[in-house]
Formats: structure tokens, C-alpha cells, sequence
């Protein structure tokens, strides 16, 4: 008896997590999006999870995305899905591979040197590749991974491209950061984390980066019709998480929650796809969305001395000055 009503409850419950996940997707469908034929679109990390996501929803909307990935067949595999998916951008969309290693500046160069010669335009840069709460490791040029390549990586490959940008004004820059920016802080007398590492810390860090950079480079892109806004993508199901252990008792529990309650990679690149394309946001700058609005920051991410230290002292890391 006791062992049938824990049957029903079960059921019943896995139920209601079913409707309601369905009508929050449904939810989620009905923000659509507007057209972006004639526009040319670059997403990093764009093979998998939020970006593979949004590089789908782009090229259904006409755009023309460039997928820039550190493992190109990963990335091929990726993009022949997302034609099949979509029906290979009829109507005027189109996708295209280019190898992309954020971990490494010579790739970053690279990678912009055949934008420039090859695109004639470019309307949005989506800086989206990340990596979280890896063990302590170094890029190619000696960095701490997370700040690496979630920061300094995309710091470097945005600043080759503002040329671009600004030639195709009006156009637009996201930044996907994380809520988990709030547990970060910038330490200047450690940005490489040689002293101490701490993966979750130093995660954080690297996400409040993102958010200062982005605010000012809103400021120095004021007036030149490039416009730059950061986000949050909510907690989503995506492989970003593959350093993070989960005990073998626990992965039954842990699946049937993120399953119910976190977001899928469409619903999570909801705000990306939003700020890429809506007329909603036409000109707004320096602002921090999450589930497709304005949300607000805590004073650290807005302090504009720390943001222009960070900015002087990446320029010279990435070696944008001697």
C-alpha cells in the first residue's frame, strides 16, 4: 500500500515537473525574434551548449553566423546538425566554421586576421565560450585558464574586431557572463592566480571581469554606434560543467533536478539571441540582462576605476600595448 502511494506521489510529480517545464518552453518560444538577413554574426563557442543553441536560432532568423571553435571537427559535426535542424538557413542564412582557440593569442590573432580579410561586415559579436572550475591550468601564453579564456581572450579578439564593428554600425556586442560574478573579485597583486588558486573563486572572477569590460567598453564605444551589453544565461544543462564532480549516488537526483528545474540550452540563450537581434534594445549600452531584461548589478561590477585598471592592464597582457 505505502509502496503504492510512493509510486503515485512519484508520478504524479515527474507530471506536474513535465507541464510545467513545457509551459515554461512554450513561454520561452513566444519571445520569437526579429530578421537578420543581411547580417553577419560571430559566436564563440558555438559547437556546443548556449552557443550551439544560438547559432541555430541565428541562422534560423537569416543571419549569417560564423562559428568560432577550438575543435573544428567537433564544430563541423555541430554545424551540420544545425543545418539539418533548421533546413541548411533557406530564406538567406548561412553557416560557416572557422578554428578559434581562446586559450591562445596566436589563434585569437588568427582568427581576426581572416575575418578582416574575408567579411566585408560584421553586426554582432556574441562573446559566449567559456570554460568553469577547471583544475589549475595555463594557456598557451601562461595564463590561469578561467581568466584566460573568459576574459582575456575575448578581451584580445573583440578589440581586433572593433574596426569591423564600427564600420558596420549600427551593431552590437554581447557578453555572457554568470550570476556567480558575484563571488568574484578583481585582485590586482594576483590576476594569474600564482599565489592561491581556487577554481569556483577564480570562476567568479573571471565572470566579473566580463561584466567590467563590457561596461567600459560601453563607455569608450559611446557616440560610434557599436553598442555592448552583458548577461546572465540563468542555470543551464550544458557540458560546461564537466569539471565538476558529482558523486555516483547522487547523479540519479542530480539529473532528475536540473532536468526539471534548470534551463535547456535554448531557454538559456534566450537573452543572447535577444540582445543580438531584438529592435527592443536598438542603442542600449552598458546594460546587464537576464531573462531578456535589464537586470541590476551589486557596486562591484560597476565600479568604473577598477574597470579602466582592468582594461590598462589586459591591454598589456594580451599585448595590445608593450
Amino acid at each position: 500500500m505505502a509502496a503504492a502511494a510512493g509510486a503515485a506521489l512519484a508520478l504524479g510529480g515527474g507530471l506536474l515537473l513535465a507541464a510545467w517545464r513545457w509551459l515554461r518552453g512554450a513561454a520561452r518560444a513566444l519571445r520569437g525574434g526579429s530578421s537578420m538577413r543581411g547580417k553577419t554574426v560571430i559566436v564563440t563557442g558555438a559547437n556546443s551548449g548556449l552557443g550551439r543553441a544560438a547559432a541555430a536560432e541565428l541562422l534560423r532568423l537569416q543571419a549569417r553566423v560564423i562559428m568560432g571553435c577550438r575543435d573544428r571537427a567537433r564544430a563541423e559535426r555541430a554545424a551540420r546538425e544545425i543545418r539539418a535542424e533548421v533546413g541548411g538557413g533557406e530564406g538567406g542564412g548561412e553557416l560557416v566554421v572557422r578554428e578559434l582557440d581562446l586559450a591562445s593569442l596566436r589563434s585569437v590573432r588568427a582568427f581576426c586576421h581572416r575575418v578582416l580579410q574575408e567579411e566585408p561586415r560584421l553586426d554582432v559579436l556574441i562573446n559566449n565560450a567559456g570554460i568553469f572550475q577547471c583544475p589549475y591550468m595555463k594557456t598557451e601564453d601562461g595564463f590561469e585558464m578561467q581568466f584566460g579564456v573568459n576574459h582575456l581572450g575575448h578581451f584580445l579578439l573583440t578589440n581586433l574586431l572593433l574596426g569591423l564593428l564600427k564600420n558596420s554600425a549600427p551593431s552590437r556586442i554581447v557578453v555572457v557572463s554568470s550570476k556567480l560574478y558575484k563571488y568574484g573579485e578583481i585582485n590586482f597583486e594576483d590576476l594569474n592566480s600564482e599565489i592561491s588558486y581556487n577554481k569556483s573563486f577564480c570562476y567568479s572572477r573571471s565572470k566579473l571581469a566580463n561584466i567590467l569590460f563590457a561596461r567600459e567598453l560601453a563607455r569608450r564605444l559611446e557616440g560610434t554606434g557599436v553598442t555592448v551589453n552583458s548577461l546572465h544565461p540563468g542555470i543551464v544543462r550544458t557540458n560546461l560543467g564537466r569539471y565538476v564532480n558529482i558523486p555516483l549516488l547522487a547523479k540519479p537526483l542530480f539529473n532528475l533536478v536540473s532536468w526539471a528545474f534548470f534551463k535547456t540550452p535554448l531557454e538559456g540563450a534566450q537573452t543572447s539571441i535577444y540582445l543580438a537581434s531584438s529592435p527592443d534594445v536598438e542603442g542600449v549600452s552598458g546594460k546587464y540582462f537576464g531573462d531578456c531584461k535589464e537586470e541590476e548589478l551589486l557596486p562591484k561590477a560597476m565600479d568604473d576605476l577598477v574597470a579602466r585598471k582592468l582594461w590598462d592592464i589586459s591591454e598589456v597582457m594580451v599585448g595590445l600595448l608593450k
